[in-house]
Formats: structure tokens, sequence, C-alpha cells
């Protein structure tokens, strides 16, 4: 494992950095890009088709004679999006540690500050959940509609979870799964994917004797199908919302069962034993199917669907 990418090209190209650039931190980055431009790409589709409304941004404009005179001028949503990325980061690495600290509040206890600043302890779902709280109340302020803002970034969403994960598989940060069954590995499957003890893993602990499951690896491929699905269907003709209660659903499923191999801390609710990850994707696909099922009307995808006034939500 390479929990520092820059020892990895060290070891390809010889090429010693100067500064550590680490596996988690630079793949988290890679994704945040890459669903910046997907999404950006995608409003500017809607709103090329009136699917989404424009917003009123400042601009510079040179006026003669004078240098330049600062005005509003309609544009594209996709204006945003730096200052969504933004958000996105702040809102969701604070969003992620301190639902991991909720999971963790024993290690919490003997150790505070060392669990505020580490680099490592962060749950995909806390980010996710105060990002999109965050966001939300943001392009309100341009009375666009989150639940069309939703849609636009739900194929980018899951795409961005996966590459994220193989930050998490170069780094060994404890994301992986329970020990594999190495006897009911099927012949043609090499063994990379079915059996993995993490070498030099960030949080140097020794799996030798235990190889694991990879999960990181089945989730990055399990975000690239999701992706490639919601791409495909992304010009529904139902209600807005309807994309993102489908990323919902997808996203919910994705993770319950992989939680049925992967290592995670668990507690006691109504009797039944569950991981906090498992509790957020069962609220997330009873939130998906029931919203699915009030934005299967037919509304000819455009602004004259009610969800898309400055009103809506």
């Amino acid at each position: 494992m390479y929990p520092r990418i820059s020892d990895l090209f060290s070891d390809l190209l010889g090429f010693n950095f100067p500064i550590p650039i680490y596996s988690f931190g630079a793949m988290v980055a890679v994704a945040i890009l890459t669903a910046s431009w997907i999404t950006g790409k995608e409003l500017d589709r809607m709103y090329a088709a009136g699917i989404v409304k424009s917003v009123k941004l400042p601009e510079a404009k040179k006026k003669k004679g004078k240098g330049k005179k600062t005005v509003k001028t309609e544009q594209s949503p996709s204006a945003l999006i730096g200052t969504v990325t933004i958000i996105a980061v702040v809102a969701g690495f604070a969003g992620s540690k301190i639902f991991h600290i909720l999971e963790n509040l024993g290690e919490f206890a003997a150790n505070p500050f060392g669990m505020l600043f580490s680099t490592g302890g962060f749950t995909f779902y806390g980010g996710l959940i105060v990002a999109a709280i965050c966001i939300a109340l943001y392009i309100r302020k341009y009375g666009l509609s989150v639940r069309r803002f939703a849609d636009a970034i739900a194929p980018s969403l899951i795409l961005g979870y996966g590459i994220g994960r193989i930050g998490c598989h170069l780094a060994g940060d404890g994301d992986w799964g329970i020990p594999a069954d190495i006897a009911a590995k099927p012949d043609w499957l090499p063994m990379w994917l079915w059996a993995e003890t993490y070498p030099n893993n960030i949080l140097n602990i020794d799996l030798s004797g235990a190889a694991v499951y990879p999960t990181s690896i089945y989730e990055f491929v399990a975000g690239l199908l999701l992706f490639a699905v919601l791409w495909a269907v992304r010009k529904h003709p139902f209600q807005s919302g309807w994309l993102f209660s489908l990323y919902l659903v997808f996203a919910g499923l994705e993770r319950f069962f992989i939680e049925k191999i992967r290592v995670n801390n668990e507690f006691e609710l109504f009797g039944a034993i569950m991981t906090q990850a498992e509790l957020i994707s069962i609220l997330m696909i009873v939130l998906g199917v029931v919203g699915i099922g009030l934005t299967m009307r037919k509304t000819g995808n455009s602004l004259s669907d009610p969800a898309s006034g400055a009103v809506s939500a």
C-alpha cells in the first residue's frame, strides 16, 4: 500500500517530492474536482434546455473610456460551482469528522485532541448530510430549486464517492472488510480482489495473518457502475427530485450490503445489532423510495415543474 502517493512516484520514477502527498487526500481532491466538473456540465445542459433557471451574478464589463464596471448578468447556475465546491469541502470534512466522533465516543473521550486533529477518521455520510444542508441553504439564496440542483449533482456524487474509496484503499486507513474466506474464492478471481493484507497501511496494523476483503475496491467498482446508470437516465421526464431519490436508493443499498463484510463499530437499536452506516443507509433507502413514488408523474422535465420555481424546495 502507499499511504503517501508521493512514495509511489518515488518507487516508479525515482523522483522524491519535497513535501509528502497523502493518498487519501489526493484522491479526495480528484473526486471533488471530477464531481464539480461533471455537475457544472450537467447544470449547463439543464440551463440550455430550460430545466433550471439562471442566476444573477456580478460580472466586470468594459465601459467606454472609463475602464470596467461591475454589473449583474444572467448566468448558468454552473457559475456557482466554485463556491458550492468550497462549501462542500469545508462542511463535508467537518460533518464527516463529527459523525466519526459520534461513532467512536469511547476513543474520543480517551484522546479528544488527537482524534480531532488526526488526518484520518472520517465518515462519508456525516460529510454528505452536513454538506447537503449547507449547499441547499446557499443555492436557495439565488432562487434555485434544491431538488433540481440535487438531480444535477446526483451522478457525480456516486462517482466521487467511488474515487474517494481508492484513496482509502491506497492508504489502508481501516475501511476494509472482515477476514476473507480464502477457501471460498472463485478460481477465476485474482487474489488481490478477494483478500488483501494492506502492507504499510497508515494505521500500522499487521494483517499478514488475516487477509481481509478489499471493500474499498468493491465500492469503487459499484460507484462506477451506479454512476453509469444515473448518467444514462438523467434526462428522465419525471418531476424534479426523481434522480436524486434514485441516487439515495442506490447509495443506500450499496453501503448497506457492503457493511455486511466491512469492519465497523456496532450498536443495538430496538434489539437489532447494526452499524451507524447501516442505519443511515436504511433511512436513505426509505427516503429514496418515498421520493421516487412522489416524483414519478411526468412533467416534460422543464421549468413547468412546480419544484423549479423560486419558492420551491
